[in-house]
């Protein structure tokens, strides 16, 4: 049986820009979205419907954000990447995954990495966004913005793993500490 997500979601999107990546006929009969029109299978709210429902229907399969995977020990296999290697989700291999993006990502960060090139990247990845503004009219407001982000980039990558997050590779650091230098 194959269990999605009921509600509209950015784990969604992930999972159907990817399938979209590598099946032509899954681009064209479902397309990728945050809710999409499922051609078969049961839908299960957020990532607790999706696991409940696996976890009680047996031979069946479905998807969920990777940090809900690992902080809930559930069982998951390797998919196919890019280069034809499978690969197991796991913090490294979405850092690969981010870092095989970084080289034609564009100056606003609009990039799925999905399937994205690397030996060891993790095809079904994304990054976590923010959405900040250029301009920031209040001046003390801008400088504790840009200092958070900042330390987002340095010391808190520190702290990104314990939580079940992926670094970002250094390539992407670099990308994004130009950014936020840019904040007028």
């Amino acid at each position: 049986m194959v269990v999605h997500r009921s509600d509209g979601s950015g784990t969604t999107y992930i999972w159907t820009d990817y399938l979209s990546k590598v099946s032509a006929v899954w681009k064209e009969k479902v397309g990728r979205g945050t809710s999409v029109n499922w051609p078969v299978g049961l839908g299960g709210k957020g990532n607790e419907g999706v696991s409940g429902l696996v976890k009680q229907t047996p031979y069946s399969i479905g998807y969920v954000e990777l940090v809900y995977a690992i902080q809930n020990q559930l069982p998951h296999g390797l998919v196919k990447n890019s280069v034809g290697k499978f690969v197991k989700a796991d913090l490294s291999t979405v850092t690969a995954a981010a870092a095989g993006a970084a080289n034609p990502m564009p100056d606003d960060f609009r990039v799925s990495i999905t399937d994205a090139p690397g030996r060891n990247a993790y095809p079904i990845s994304s990054f976590t966004w923010l959405l900040i503004p250029s301009r920031i009219a209040d001046d003390g407001k801008k400088q504790i913005i840009k200092d958070f982000l900042q330390w987002m980039m340095s010391e808190g990558q520190n702290l990104v793993e314990p939580l079940s997050y992926a670094r970002l590779p250094k390539e992407v650091v670099a990308k994004e500490l130009k950014a936020i230098s840019l904040i007028e």
